[in-house]
C-alpha cells in the first residue's frame, strides 16, 4: 500500500464554522487512497516513522479540493462553439469529456456534480474514473435531464422530454436505471432557450410532484433548474432538494427555502461571463437575456443569504473554463463570497457543504482520518481571501499527487 506523510503545512478546512481552528505546523498521513492521521508535524512523524516518502508543501494551506455542484463536461450552448461539441460523434464526445475532466481536477475540483450530460457517456466516464484509466474527479451525475416536450434544453441529447406524471415517472426511472446519483428537471424558461423566459412555467403540479416523489422513493435526490418564485415555491412545498440559479426569488420563498432545507446552487457566473459569450460566440439575443437577469440573480443570492438557505458552489460554466485571471469553479466562489458569504462560509460552499447535500461526508468533505485523500495546496489563506484559490498549485486525488507546480509533477 502506497504511503506518504504530508508535511509543512497549515491544515484547514469549513470545521472552521464549528471552531475547529487550523492546524499550523502541520503533517497529514496519508495510507493508499485515504488520510491515515492528521496532526502536529511531530507527532504524525514520530506516529509514521522514516520508511514513508516525505512531501514537503513548503508552508502551503491544505484544504480538501473543491465540489462544483453544477457541471456540464459537454455543455453546449447556442453559437458556433457550442455547435461544435453537439457536432461531435459519441467516441470524439466521450475524448471531449475526458479532456474536461482533467483539466476540471487539475484546477483543484476533485468532485463534481454533473446535471445533464450527452448520450450518458456520464456514466461510462464516470467508469473510467474509478477503474483509473481516466484522469478526473469523482463524478456525482443526474444522467440526462427531464424536460417536458420543448421544454428548456430539449433541442440536446442531454435532456429526455417527458409529459405528464406517468411519462415524468418513467423519465425518473430510467435515469435511475442507467445509474443516476440524483435527479436533475427543468420547470421553468431559461437564458438559453430562445422561444422561452426565464419565468415560463413548464411542468404542472402533477408532473413535478411525480418527479419528486418517484425520485424519493428510489433514494434519490432532486434539483431543479429554476429561475421564477412562484414554481420555485410550489416545488419547494412539494420537497424540492435544490434549487439552480434562482433568478427572481423573494423574500416569501428563500424563507420557506430556508425552513425546509432546500439549498441553493446559485451559478451567479451565468449572469456575468460576456467575456465567455463572446469566446464561445454566443447569439445576442442569449448575451441580453443572461447579462440583463444579472442585477435580480444577484438581489436573489443575496435574499437567499440573509434568510439563512443553504448555498453550494456551482459554476454551470465548464469548472476548468480559464476566465477572468483564474478558473470558472474559483471565480463563481470568489462572487460568491464578494456578494456577502465571506471566505470562510465560501470554504463551506465549496468543499463540505456540497458533500452532506450528497451524503458522502463519511468519505469526503474535511481533511480527518478516514477521508479519501482529495486535497489542494496553496500559499495564500482561503480563510482570509477565497482569491487564495487562484494560487491552488498542488492537488492529490485519492491519495495520488496529479499536480504539483513546484515539482514539475502535474499530468498534462
Amino acid at each position: 500500500m502506497n504511503s506518504t506523510v504530508l508535511t509543512g503545512c497549515t491544515v484547514a478546512d469549513a470545521r472552521v464554522l464549528d471552531g475547529v481552528a487550523p492546524l499550523r505546523d502541520a503533517a497529514v498521513w496519508v495510507r493508499g487512497d485515504r488520510i491515515a492521521a492528521v496532526g502536529p508535524a511531530d507527532e504524525i512523524l514520530a506516529l509514521a516513522g522514516s520508511d514513508h516518502p516525505r512531501v514537503d508543501l513548503g508552508g502551503a494551506f491544505l484544504t480538501p479540493g473543491l465540489v462544483n455542484m453544477h457541471t456540464h463536461l459537454s455543455l453546449s450552448l447556442p453559437g458556433e462553439g457550442g455547435d461544435a461539441v453537439k457536432n461531435l460523434g459519441p467516441h470524439d464526445l466521450a475524448h471531449y469529456m475526458a479532456d474536461g475532466a482533467r483539466r476540471t481536477l487539475l484546477c483543484g475540483v476533485t468532485t463534481v456534480r454533473c446535471v445533464a450530460e450527452k448520450d450518458h457517456a456520464d456514466f461510462a466516464l464516470r467508469r473510467a474514473i474509478t477503474a483509473g484509466r481516466v484522469t478526473g474527479p469523482r463524478v456525482f451525475t443526474a444522467g440526462r435531464a427531464l424536460v417536458s416536450t420543448g421544454g428548456h434544453g430539449h433541442e440536446g441529447t442531454d435532456t429526455l422530454e417527458c409529459d405528464g406524471a406517468d411519462g415524468f415517472r418513467r423519465g425518473v426511472r430510467a435515469q435511475v436505471k442507467a445509474g443516476a446519483d440524483l435527479i436533475k428537471v427543468m420547470i421553468s424558461g431559461g437564458i438559453a432557450g430562445e422561444h422561452e423566459d426565464i419565468h415560463t412555467r413548464q411542468l404542472f403540479t402533477d408532473e413535478l410532484a411525480a418527479v419528486i416523489e418517484t425520485a424519493h422513493a428510489w433514494g434519490r435526490k432532486v434539483t431543479a433548474h429554476a429561475g421564477p418564485a412562484p414554481v420555485i415555491a410550489e416545488a419547494v412545498d412539494l420537497g424540492l432538494d435544490c434549487v439552480e440559479h434562482g433568478y427572481q426569488l423573494t423574500p416569501e420563498v428563500v424563507a420557506a427555502m430556508a425552513a425546509r432545507g432546500t439549498a441553493l446552487v446559485p451559478t451567479l457566473l451565468v449572469t456575468r461571463c460576456k467575456a465567455f459569450f463572446d469566446e464561445l460566440g454566443v447569439p445576442e439575443w442569449m448575451q441580453r437575456r443572461s447579462l440583463g437577469a444579472g442585477p435580480r440573480h444577484l438581489e436573489s443570492y443575496t435574499m437567499a443569504l440573509a434568510a439563512g438557505v443553504e448555498v453550494l458552489l456551482g459554476s454551470d460554466m465548464p469548472p476548468f473554463w480559464h476566465f477572468e485571471g483564474t478558473n470558472a469553479t474559483v471565480r463563481e466562489l470568489e462572487h460568491m463570497s464578494d456578494a456577502g458569504l465571506g471566505p470562510a462560509r465560501a470554504l463551506h460552499a465549496g468543499t463540505l457543504g456540497p458533500i452532506r447535500w450528497l451524503e458522502a461526508e463519511p468519505d469526503l468533505g474535511t481533511v480527518e482520518p478516514g477521508k479519501y485523500a482529495d486535497l489542494i495546496a496553496m500559499d495564500a489563506d482561503p480563510l482570509e481571501s477565497t482569491s487564495a484559490f487562484r494560487g491552488v498549485r498542488w492537488v492529490m486525488s485519492g491519495g495520488r499527487i496529479v499536480r504539483d507546480d513546484r515539482n514539475g509533477g502535474t499530468l498534462s
